[in-house]
């Protein structure tokens, strides 16, 4: 009996291993992708003769095509399986940014297939991570999961440069896509292990895709969650998505050195992300945690808003990484409350609902940030407006 115990034991640990590695091997490359045009952005513009700010707008299709996609994932996640969803999904990330490199009619529709394979990735691995995590470490789970975003954004920020020096910006995005494909292949092997709850006779209509946003309208916790999703995810992807910019056209400092600095945020939220999982999980209730990662979000913003060419470059390193930390860390804890407070089976629906709400907050985000720089001729102002709102996002919750 011992034996069978611990066979069935160490199955358990190996399943859930497998389905860690796997979602966030995958959310790693979606997250490249849906950044690495955003890293390339002086590049690509100069090279095509377009406004460096329209990256704004780029960023803006990408989750508009992601919100749509996260809203509709649910059924689609249930009838399939996860793993064959982020397949798809990945494979969609890797046809966008190949249309990246296309004339440039192809930029409007480059960003929404991103954004169509980005959208359905966190709620397929919520679907199979709240199945296999170990209930006492779902706040860690999800949150090593989520960190395959920053992962994503720092291996952007740290490689794309150096592959746009030695390929030119096409070659470098056309080694993203190559990688993409290599992803989707490497997941099929842990399919059949992973995609065992199929419901091949779901069907996908109008009301099986807003029933689970109709859910969350009746939580007041669901609801919490997601509103607090939209206003971080705003600061969030604005950070990610102008700090190049802003470093390089406000402070002269060059692609590399830019490069460097978004490399320091994401890592920042790597750690971040896993330190505040296990946190949330022993010592800090999370939505408390929320609240105090959004008040230090909010400051770093404004310290953001200050750089100049005076500051030593390792501070300037610091505040990113600390920026990083609370503005990109947020994430795992936030979802697997989402997941905790799900009805049972429908984790990914839920999320995938909630994500629906997330993505709208990035969709405003970027553009209101470009109309922002653009009016007041200063990327600070949009550091300074988005810090306040996470800032005042995080005293709300820690008073509620």
């Amino acid at each position: 009996m011992d034996v069978n115990h611990g066979a069935a034991e160490r199955v358990t640990r190996n399943r859930a291993f497998t389905a860690l590695a796997v979602t966030l091997a995958i959310q790693a490359f979606t997250s490249l992708a849906a950044t690495a045009t955003s890293v390339l952005a002086p590049e690509i513009a100069r090279d095509i003769g377009l406004p460096t700010k329209l990256i704004g707008v780029f960023v803006g299709l990408v989750y508009l095509g992601s919100m749509l996609a996260s809203l509709a994932s649910g059924g689609y996640i249930e009838r399939y399986g996860s793993i064959r969803v982020s397949q798809i999904c990945v494979l969609l990330c890797g046809i966008g940014v190949a249309l990246v490199c296309a004339p440039p009619w192809a930029l409007v529709v480059a960003p929404v297939m991103i954004g169509l394979g980005y959208g359905p990735i966190t709620p397929a691995s919520s679907h199979l991570l709240v199945r296999t995590a170990p209930p006492k470490r779902m706040a860690l789970t999800f949150s090593i999961k989520q960190t395959g975003v920053p992962l994503g954004a720092a291996l952007a920020g740290a490689v794309m440069p150096a592959l746009a020096l030695a390929l030119g910006w096409r070659g470098a995005l056309l080694v993203v896509v190559a990688a993409g494909v290599a992803i989707a292949l490497m997941a099929q092997s842990s399919r059949r292990a992973l995609d065992t709850d199929l419901h091949p006779e779901r069907r996908v209509s109008l009301a099986t895709v807003l029933a689970p946003l109709k859910l969350i309208m009746r939580s007041s916790t669901l609801i919490e969650l997601a509103l607090t999703a939209f206003v971080y995810a705003a600061a969030q992807m604005c950070l990610m998505s102008f700090l190049v910019v802003y470093l390089t056209e406000a402070l002269g400092a060059s692609l590399l050195a830019a490069g460097l600095a978004l490399t320091a945020a994401n890592l920042g939220g790597i750690v971040g992300r896993i330190s505040w999982g296990a946190v949330a999980d022993r010592w800090v209730k999370p939505r408390r945690m929320l609240g105090i990662l959004g008040v230090i979000a909010g400051c770093c913003g404004v310290a953001t808003a200050s750089f100049d060419a005076s500051w030593p470059h390792p501070a300037l390193l610091a505040i990113c990484a600390l920026f990083g930390a609370s503005a990109i860390g947020w994430n795992g804890v936030q979802l697997a409350e989402i997941a905790r407070h799900a009805p049972p089976g429908q984790a990914g629906a839920i999320t995938g609902a909630a994500g629906f709400v997330t993505f709208a907050g990035v969709v405003m985000g970027p553009p209101a940030f470009a109309a922002l720089a653009a009016v007041s001729g200063s990327y600070g102002t949009g550091f300074v407006v988005f810090g306040a709102t996470s800032l005042a996002c995080g005293l709300w919750l820690l008073r509620r």
